[in-house]
């Protein structure tokens, strides 16, 4: 008697049921380079590049826009007031980083700064300050309910990242009743942090003769089911960060010796990207399973443009779905700015 009285009960009131349903429908609005698609939950976005190509930042700003409110004390900052997931796969994150980017947003929007034309995306290097000016007038009281808001995580193995994956709904669950608020974004920085010790140990026993064997393949699909365990039960937009190496095709050498290696005409697993006349590739090496989970793929890196007024400039180009068009940005303290 008691199980059908669960049943009946349910594990969520109407007014969760509405905004779970009004959630799926409603797209994110994200800060560049991540505005050209209008992304929903359920979506798995893959934000590729090399080393110090801003994708960090990018998981950052996306992780702000989630954290603040819509309003606070009558000044709208447009935030989405939900919780943010942050699972951190290579154990370099800077929380200081997030908290300076948090007050300098919030000093931008209320006014305390005013160099930067607020409500746009794209705006004039020329004529912006670039001098830090101090955080010292911003509202606490806000900052710390926003840092509240932010769910950080560690993990140092694919062990340790599973388990954090089982685990997350009965935390997702826990955090959802201490804020009335559920987890809008699940930002996991480095994706393939233990690929290559995943991959080393694939020969290793486990002990035991009905454990299934360590691979670097089954490793990856018990991930994806895990995470689409978790989209069933709290949908939310996953964003996913990813370190390659991209390669210049400019030389005929080194494309001959591509095309006999691995017949670039017909590998589909190769993304070609174009920066001016130079051409850069990077090939796919996560496993199938996670490929196929992907739904949205973007690359970035360092545009050959150099830099304006010290400041590097970025380049993107969605890869999948893909796009022939290309967006140049920056990165501030308070956030991230087109370049056009």
């Amino acid at each position: 008697m008691e199980m059908v009285r669960g049943w009946i009960k349910g594990d969520e009131s109407a007014k969760e049921m509405l905004v779970r349903l009004r959630l799926t429908e409603t797209p994110f609005l994200l800060p560049p380079p991540l505005h050209r698609f209008p992304l929903r939950v359920g979506n798995v976005v893959e934000i590729v590049g090399p080393s110090s190509s801003a994708k960090t930042d990018i998981l950052i700003q996306a992780a702000i826009s989630c954290i603040l409110p819509k309003n606070w004390n009558g000044v709208h900052y447009g935030g989405l007031e939900h919780l943010v997931m942050f699972v951190d796969l290579d154990c370099r994150f800077d929380i200081l980083r997030l908290s300076q980017s948090l007050k300098h947003r919030i000093m931008e929007t209320n006014g305390s700064i005013t160099n930067v034309r607020r409500g746009q995306y794209d705006v004039s290097v020329s004529n912006f300050n670039s001098e830090k000016e101090p955080h010292n007038n911003y509202d606490k009281e806000l900052v710390a309910v926003c840092m509240r808001r932010f769910l950080y995580t560690r993990c140092y193995d694919s062990f340790q990242f599973l388990a954090t994956l089982k685990t997350m709904h009965y935390q997702v669950q826990k955090e959802r009743k201490t804020h009335d608020a559920g987890v809008h974004l699940l930002l996991i920085d480095s994706i393939g942090a233990f690929y290559w010790s995943d991959r080393a140990s694939g020969s290793l026993p486990l002990g035991g003769h009905n454990r299934k064997s360590l691979s670097l393949q089954s490793v990856s699909e018990a991930v994806v089911q895990e995470i689409r365990k978790l989209l069933i039960v709290h949908p939310m937009l996953v964003l996913v960060s990813k370190t390659a190496h991209l390669v210049d095709k400019s030389s005929a050498n080194e494309v001959k010796r591509a095309q006999q290696k691995w017949s670039l005409q017909n590998d589909p697993d190769l993304n070609n990207v174009r920066n001016g006349p130079q051409k850069l590739s990077h090939r796919e090496f996560m496993p199938s399973a996670w490929q196929g989970f992907v739904t949205h793929r973007i690359l970035v890196q360092a545009s050959d443009d150099g830099k304006r007024q010290n400041e590097p400039i970025y380049l993107s180009e969605w890869l999948l779905p893909s796009l022939n068009i290309s967006d140049k940005f920056i990165v501030r303290e308070g956030g991230i700015f087109g370049v056009s």
